[in-house]
């Protein structure tokens, strides 16, 4: 006759045989998340290596100190006051051009050289490939705009300058940069040249500026809608020294849709 004991060892055996699979699973998500971390990382150095050892990003960076310099320096003298509101106000503008700029080549100019059929063959999904381009691009634009904290050093020596809106309207910048970049990335994922690729960006990201403009021309019904989408809105808060957890969604929330349009673009070519 089986012995009780025998059956609950039995029973505590199969549990702790239970146990190793269990760990087993856990390793296996944690390395998959690992595995896809480090497939993500080599990606975003060579997109960034790409940037930096070719003048795409020295020309770019130039273009826009210079007229971001010229601009704010003559409307500084102009306004005589220890701030960065004219700095900020032209901000939105300047990087929706920069940025279509800067991302037109990602996957366009991939494609005009026949590397990007080499690319999507590797070990790695088309999001992941997208989130790289995407990484190193908006890693570029906050490198660019980081020689820009020479006009903060240059009006805080001529007076007190208010750290509040300085320190908001360069957190708003990072998120127009990645807002802007991702714009870029979905028009270079939909076109098979640069030049058209630009194009659309430049179109999207200066809709995107300009839509307040419009607000006299449509019914009142549609006139708050209409304000919360341009991304001038999102980014005048940010430079009054007030950090919205809307303007955050906003700007998170334009990111995730074109990267998203992007990524379903290419992934119905591959």
């Amino acid at each position: 006759m089986p012995n009780k004991h025998s059956k609950a060892d039995a029973r505590m055996g199969g549990a702790r045989r239970a146990h190793p699979t269990g760990r087993a699973a856990d390793q296996a998500r944690s390395g998959g998340a690992t595995s896809g971390t480090s497939r993500v990382l080599p990606l975003v150095r060579r997109e960034l290596a790409a940037y930096f050892q070719s003048p795409v990003a020295y020309v770019a960076g130039v273009v826009f100190l210079v007229a971001s310099g010229s601009i704010f320096f003559s409307t500084f003298f102009l306004y005589d006051r220890t701030e960065m509101r004219q700095f900020f106000a032209m901000l939105p503008f300047l990087l929706a051009l920069l940025m279509p700029a800067l991302a037109m080549r990602l996957i366009a100019e991939e494609r005009r050289r026949g590397t990007w059929e080499i690319l999507v063959t590797l070990p790695v999904s088309v999001t992941r490939i997208v989130l790289a381009k995407f990484l190193a691009l908006w890693i570029t634009g906050m490198a660019l705009l980081a020689p820009t904290l020479f006009f903060v050093l240059s009006v805080n020596t001529l007076g007190t300058l208010d750290p509040g809106p300085v320190l908001g309207g360069y957190i708003g910048a990072v998120f127009l940069v990645g807002a802007y970049g991702a714009v870029g990335v979905f028009a270079s994922a939909i076109s098979r040249s640069e030049t058209v690729a630009l194009v659309v960006g430049l179109v999207i990201a200066l809709v995107l500026v300009i839509l307040e403009g419009f607000l006299l021309l449509v019914p009142v019904q549609f006139v708050s809608m209409l304000q919360f989408l341009g991304t001038t809105y999102h980014f005048a808060g940010f430079t009054r020294g007030v950090v919205d957890t809307r303007s955050l969604i906003y700007f998170l929330s334009v990111i995730g849709f074109f990267l998203v349009l992007a990524d379903y673009r290419l992934t119905r070519e591959r």
